[in-house]
């Protein structure tokens, strides 16, 4: 593979074009191989611990890298284009992000969802792009275990016998939850909160209460309470 459409790989326009993503960092690769995430490509010095399907020299990983000081691994793999089967979104637990673009917030969000067993995570297109080097690496190897895909929410959620929760201030008191067989949770973006289409669509919304002074909560911190008490009155 040559090195000038390796390096490509940093920008979204190009991942998308070719259908291939990049992502380094000893730690980071060492999980998604250990998870069982499938790579069609492994660049690595003599340094890499791991099987490389690329041996290279520093020299040509420095060329190559994305970081600033290079690791001595860059793996490559394809995306995959998930669609949702009729009637997933009846069965189970569902996060969805609407318009969430902080890249640090969705793989984090994604690490929240493996940690409580959440069934799937969805992205509306407005979210940061899923194979973005900051989405993964936020993610660690649960990157390799949540099914995550971009779906445009209005339609994915509408006419759903599941209970649609969002997560709004003006909601009620999230301990307050009912224990729901199946749910959708949407978190809203940074800045703007939950769409219109979106709200349109919920079911009822909750709130995180405020005890202390924090003006508020980023993304993936109300993902991971929500998720607790939806867990807690779940069983």
């Amino acid at each position: 593979m040559e090195i000038q459409l390796l390096r490509s790989l940093r920008d979204k326009k190009h991942r998308e074009e070719l259908g291939l993503y990049a992502v380094e960092g000893d730690k980071l690769v060492s999980e998604l191989v250990a998870a069982g995430h499938p790579f069609e490509q492994i660049f690595a010095t003599p340094d890499w611990r791991g099987e490389a399907t690329h041996p290279v020299t520093p020299e040509d990983m420095a060329r190559v890298s994305h970081f600033p000081t290079p690791s001595p691994v860059l793996a490559v793999g394809r995306i995959q284009r998930a669609e949702l089967s009729p009637g997933e979104l009846e069965s189970g637990l569902t996060l969805a992000l609407d318009g969430v673009q902080d890249p640090g917030n969705v793989g984090t969000i994604i690490r929240v969802a493996d940690w409580f067993g959440i069934d799937r995570v969805l992205l509306s297109p407005g979210c940061a792009d899923l194979y973005s080097q900051k989405v993964i690496q936020s993610s660690m190897g649960s990157f390799a275990r949540v099914r995550a895909l971009v779906t445009p929410l209005g339609a994915a959620l509408a006419g759903l016998r599941a209970p649609v929760i969002g997560c709004a201030l003006d909601g009620r008191d999230v301990r307050d939850i009912p224990a729901e067989p199946a749910a959708v949770i949407v978190i809203g973006s940074e800045g703007r909160g939950l769409s219109e289409e979106v709200r349109s669509l919920l079911r009822y919304s909750v709130t995180i209460p405020r005890v202390g002074s924090a003006e508020s909560l980023n993304a993936a911190v109300a993902a991971a309470v929500v998720c607790d008490n939806l867990r807690r009155v779940r069983g």
